[in-house]
């Protein structure tokens, strides 16, 4: 039997071990559940309620961007430790770990009663970490056995992340009602044994390919010396180059316009739909809780999908810059925009959809930048930048509105940073270009399949199985 028969065949053999679309399946099933984070603006409301209007908490809004923001650099921060973990102990348990964390996280917050501290640690410490140790997962995961799709399969991977707050905002208020039925405390409850559930059934699904896997019928490129994945950077060589400190901060910017509107957009489409003298109260929350509920969303998630589909057809260095510059555009105009139930939608679908992109452009990047082998490990480091771009966005935000100034105005000089950000942002995808090897580093002669293929972080074999 020929080479390349023998390579056939053991392909067609692999395959049926398990069927990889599994994966994506048990992926979703995780990530609809991390995705509890951005339903965050669904609760706001109830937080802020001042006392002359039969509030319990009487949080200011920046306490509440505080919660937020804890989760997300927690998330962060997290996800560098989970990457370097997955080395040790396996795919598998690490996502069941961040799923039992996230879970905890919220059923603990169930008891803290009106406490701003109690749910800073619970929601946003103990429900971040969850988050951070089992996001990882189904993208080194998938990316493993899809090497063939992988900008479409990164977008795959995290779209249940978007979808997911559409979901648990709506089981909150208008499909189940949850926070009039039964109150905060009772719905924090319910969220952390269904998050807990979703997250360890999903675990059970993560199992790396064999060792060398390759997909049937795929036939990969070769490496070339000083092409993107021919050589693997460990993380102490990556922070060594100025790549990483521009593919950093754009994702910084992305992060940061993205995660403030998440974190406002529920308030500042109430101020501004009430500021058109159009909309009572009662209609400016149910449509400004749509907006980020449905528009928002939904189309977070197709912009994970869309953006990795559209990288593996016109490369992400371009990508990048129309993800950047089509935000750009939405920061300036959506003040504008907000006035209007319509417009409103519009604007929430669109900035959702480009802030999806991030999460499959940017694994991407990683990976051609500085090595699919090692592309678990340093995408940690680069999505430290989502961390800081969770800080500075939403608390931005915050710190206007609670500034003094009245209404909708107060929102208006956070979109105006942010976009001027984005513009930043297309500046640096348009100069960037690939890193030099380190100096003394030994060109990969193994074809590209291996770089693809080799344990992104090395499991134990009983995952392997």
């Amino acid at each position: 039997m020929s080479e390349m028969a023998v390579t056939e065949e053991k392909s067609i053999e692999n395959d049926k071990l398990m069927n990889r679309w599994l994966v994506v399946v048990g992926a979703i099933l995780i990530q609809l559940a991390l995705g509890a984070i951005y339903s965050w603006s669904v609760f706001t409301p109830i937080l802020t309620k001042s006392a002359a209007d039969g509030g319990e908490f009487m949080f200011t809004t920046t306490e509440t961007q505080m919660i937020f923001s804890a989760g997300l650099v927690t998330f962060a921060l997290v996800m560098v430790l989970a990457g370097k973990l997955q080395a040790i102990h396996g795919p598998r348990k690490i996502a069941l770990i961040g799923g039992v964390l996230l879970g905890v996280g919220y059923i603990l917050a169930s008891f803290v009663g009106d406490s701003f501290i109690g749910m800073l640690v619970t929601i946003g410490i103990i429900g971040g970490a969850g988050i951070g140790m089992a996001y990882v997962v189904p993208i080194a995961v998938g990316i493993k056995w899809f090497p063939d799709k992988k900008g479409l399969i990164s977008g795959m991977a995290v779209a249940g992340f978007g979808f997911g707050a559409t979901i648990w905002v709506k089981l909150a208020g208008t499909w189940g009602n949850l926070l009039e039925d039964v109150g905060l405390h009772t719905t924090y409850f319910i969220y952390g044994i269904i998050f807990l559930i979703m997250v360890v059934v999903g675990s059970l699904l993560m199992v790396n390919p064999p060792e060398n896997y390759k997909p049937a019928g795929w036939t990969p490129p070769v490496a070339k010396k000083g092409g993107p994945t021919g050589y693997n950077y460990t993380p102490k060589e990556m922070i060594k180059t100025k790549q990483f400190y521009m593919i950093w901060s754009m994702f910084i910017f992305g992060a940061l316009a993205g995660l403030m509107v998440i974190g406002i957009i529920k308030l500042f489409g109430i101020d501004a739909l009430q500021a058109s003298g159009n909309y009572t109260d009662v209609e400016a929350s149910a449509i400004a809780g749509t907006a980020m509920a449905v528009f928002y969303a939904i189309f977070n998630g197709i912009g994970r999908i869309a953006w990795g589909a559209i990288a593996d057809k016109i490369g992400t260095k371009k990508s990048l810059m129309a993800m950047f510059a089509f935000q750009a555009l939405m920061m300036f105009i959506v003040f504008q925009m907000g006035g209007n139930e319509y417009t409103l939608y519009a604007a929430a679908a669109l900035i959702g959809f480009n802030f999806g992109g991030n999460f499959a452009l940017f694994p991407t990047t990683t990976a051609e930048f500085f090595g699919t082998k090692t592309v678990g490990q340093n995408y940690g480091f680069v999505f430290s930048a989502y961390g800081v771009g969770g800080v500075v966005g939403p608390l931005m935000a915050g710190y206007f509105k609670d500034s003094g100034v009245a209404g909708v105005d107060a929102w208006y000089p956070a979109f105006i940073i942010a976009g001027i950000l984005c513009v930043v942002a297309v500046v640096l995808a348009l100069m960037l270009s690939t890193p030099e090897d380190p100096e003394g580093a030994a060109v990969a002669e193994e074809p590209k399949e291996a770089a693809v293929v080799d344990e992104i972080a090395d499991a134990p074999e009983e995952d392997k199985e």
